[in-house]
């Protein structure tokens, strides 16, 4: 049977059964030929929308307020799955067949103008700015212009959740997921109503794909590494769009009609008010670098939205009057174009402000300088851009355009002027792109350090184990709990702090020292050379605390690991369990003078990392933490553009405050 007699055939089941009687039910009805919707909409949608775009931005701003904040993407995917869903179930209602050609120029009218404008826009005035902005631009502008941008990061190796080098257009891995959605689904879903004829096996198979699809992303994530390729990847972050298809079947469908008895109108308010307080509960509570963030946190926001959306489609309610706020829906119906500007916007605000450190007033300003710049833009973007060219076509867009502008100066040449915008434009975001660089300042300073480093570990003989006299006062050694703590806590000990039980330190010099560590060390390597000639250094870029133990251990098998060490891990992936944290002091021994130097960000976790890492230490007598977050924070002007790395003076500045440490070390051995 041809597809299109299965499609109508199976449409026309939908309609026996009652789906025509819905026709006021969906929000994303076919555009008519001049753009415009139909006045009837699902109402409370927007200011779902405005919700989720606010948990984002605010994630993005400071993620310490809103941890979870970037499940406002979920929410996003849950109801684009739906609404397209139900726009194409309209549209083979009403027609009878699915235009693919139309429906994918709908769909390019909705994106195309936003992407192109903020491309246009953005990357010259990062340009102009400098720093790092551009690094890799030229990768993400084609990701951007291809619906790629997350399969061309993936490949790259690139990191989302990594605090240093921040992209430019971070942001477009969503929009790339949905676009690819939005190019598959349309084929699929013909396919579908042809093969498959009864609503709940239609249902089911989408729901047995949404499971399949968090489950790989579950299988994906390994705790202490990088979950970029779980969270970016289209097959794995699929469940939230096939929740909200499943939803848009479901509301088609015969047993659609219950979501509107009576008996169910008396549960609508508290259900949205749950659904509400579980999504903010999720973006509370949910981090980052939490593995049941991606095995089943993410999961659990999806269908949470669905429900929300359900109790939304159910009918009136004093949630749903709330959602219809006028402030949140003119936010929601501009979420798109918010969520495009206000990345690229925090990146060039930041970048164009001097340095300074994270709350300070300064800072506060610039998040506030970015909101504002994001939503005067985001609104000019759609009322002189986005609208017109969904009405009216990209070319009669361009033209209405151009006849505003005449109207509005009539004595200048309007078509000029469109153009030379448009031409300067276009040259300036051209030249950005051709001439960005392909490495960043911390990168290049990575690569010129790490012959440094490599030297620093060549012709290391074996050092014997450090014995030391014992002392007249007699302890027991530092305890180990049995449990495994989460990145977020670290509970305290039951025993104190002891004393020693060996004679005092010597203060060491550079031939006493092993350094392990990541991109820190790296690029802390020429000051630290320079503080402690003969220092023998083990570090490398990205290395997370599971293989920074693991080159703890190798040394320790070599013999080569000296009287004092440094550990430095944790700068971009955290401390996922803070056994191993216990485990690298205890393989190390009460023998050795051993510096831990915390961590410096923005990330959510780092204040509860470097209280947990002070108590750690405080359990252990010959172990003292090195302050480099307090360190740094008095000379922010000494990082790097990604305000996590230190330049060369700040290296001599983390070397001077590893030096302090060891002499604090050394000074209370003798007390």
């Amino acid at each position: 049977m041809p597809v299109r007699r299965a499609v109508l055939r199976a449409v026309s089941t939908y309609a026996r059964s009652g789906c025509g009687s819905c026709s006021g039910r969906e929000e994303m009805m076919p555009e008519r030929k001049d753009g415009s919707r139909p006045a009837r909409r699902i109402e409370g949608l927007d200011g779902l929308r405005a919700l989720a775009v606010v948990a984002v931005v605010l994630f993005h701003l400071r993620s310490q307020s809103l941890p979870g904040g970037f499940v406002g993407v979920d929410v996003f995917f849950v109801l684009s799955g739906f609404l397209i869903t139900t726009l194409l179930l309209r549209e083979v209602r009403t027609n009878g067949h699915l235009d693919l050609p139309a429906f994918w120029l709908r769909r390019a009218r909705r994106l195309l103008p936003a992407i192109l404008l903020v491309l246009l826009v953005t990357v010259p005035a990062a340009w102009l700015v400098g720093g790092d902005l551009l690094v890799h631009v030229r990768r993400q502008v084609l990701g951007a212009l291809t619906f790629s941008n997350n399969w061309l990061e993936i490949s790259a190796g690139s990191s989302y959740f990594a605090q240093t080098s921040p992209e430019l257009f971070v942001n477009f891995w969503s929009l790339a997921v949905e676009e690819q959605f939005y190019l598959v689904w349309p084929v699929a879903f013909a396919v579908l109503l042809a093969l498959v004829t009864r609503a709940r096996y239609r249902i089911g198979l989408i729901l047995v794909v949404a499971g399949a699809s968090a489950l790989l992303m579950g299988v994906l994530v390994t705790p202490g590494q990088d979950a970029t390729r779980a969270y970016y990847g289209t097959d794995s972050h699929l469940f939230g769009l096939m929740i909200g298809v499943a939803l848009a079947l479901f509301w088609a469908a015969p047993r659609g009609r219950m979501l509107q008895d009576r008996r169910w109108a008396s549960w609508r308010t508290p259900v949205v008010a749950a659904g509400l307080a579980g999504l903010l509960a999720l973006m509370l509570l949910l981090g980052e670098s939490e593995v049941v963030t991606f095995r089943g946190g993410l999961l659990a926001a999806g269908l949470l939205t669905a429900v929300l959306i359900a109790a939304l489609l159910a009918g009136p309610s004093l949630a749903r009057t709330i959602l219809t706020w006028s402030t949140l829906e003119w936010i929601g119906e501009r979420s798109y174009g918010i969520y495009l500007w206000h990345w690229p916007i925090i990146l060039v605000v930041d970048a164009a402000l001097p340095a300074t450190v994270p709350d300070s007033g300064l800072d506060w300003f610039g998040r506030a300088l970015a909101v504002l710049l994001t939503l005067a833009i985001s609104a000019a973007s759609y009322r002189w851009v986005e609208l017109p060219v969904r009405r009216l076509g990209f070319r009669q867009a361009v033209a209405e355009f151009i006849a505003d502008l005449r109207r509005s100066w009539p004595t200048a040449p309007a078509t000029k002027v469109a153009a030379a915008s448009g031409v300067l434009l276009l040259s300036a975001c051209s030249v950005a792109v051709v001439g960005a660089p392909d490495k960043s300042a911390v990168q290049r300073q990575v690569e010129a350090n790490e012959h440094i480093v490599a030297e620093s570990s060549d012709h290391v003989t074996a050092t014997p184990t450090p014995t030391r006299l014992p002392d007249t006062t007699t302890a027991s050694g530092p305890t180990t709990p049995s449990e495994t703590p989460s990145a977020a806590k670290e509970p305290a000990q039951t025993k104190k702090p002891t004393k020693p039980d060996h004679g005092p330190f010597e203060m060491p010099t550079g031939e006493d020292i092993t350094a392990f560590g990541d991109s820190l060390i790296v690029t802390s390597a020429t000051g630290l050379a320079d503080r402690f000639p003969g220092i023998m250094m083990d570090a490398k870029s990205n290395r997370r605390w599971s293989d920074g133990i693991a080159a703890v251990h190798r040394r320790l098998a070599e013999g080569t690991v000296r009287r004092a060490v440094v550990i430095d891990f944790g700068t971009n992936g955290g401390i996922p369990h803070w056994q191993t944290v216990r485990d690298a002091l205890d393989a190390l021994g009460p023998d050795r003078m051993i510096v831990l130097v915390n961590l410096y960000g923005v990330s959510d976790w780092i204040p509860d990392a470097n209280q947990a890492l002070a108590r750690i230490a405080g359990d252990y007598p010959n172990v003292t933490v090195a302050d480099w977050h307090s360190t740094i924070s008095a000379h922010p002007d000494m990082l790097q553009a990604d305000g996590v790395h230190p330049n060369i003076p700040g290296a001599n500045l983390y070397a001077d405050m590893v030096k302090s440490a060891f002499r604090r070390l050394a000074e209370q051995s003798t007390d």
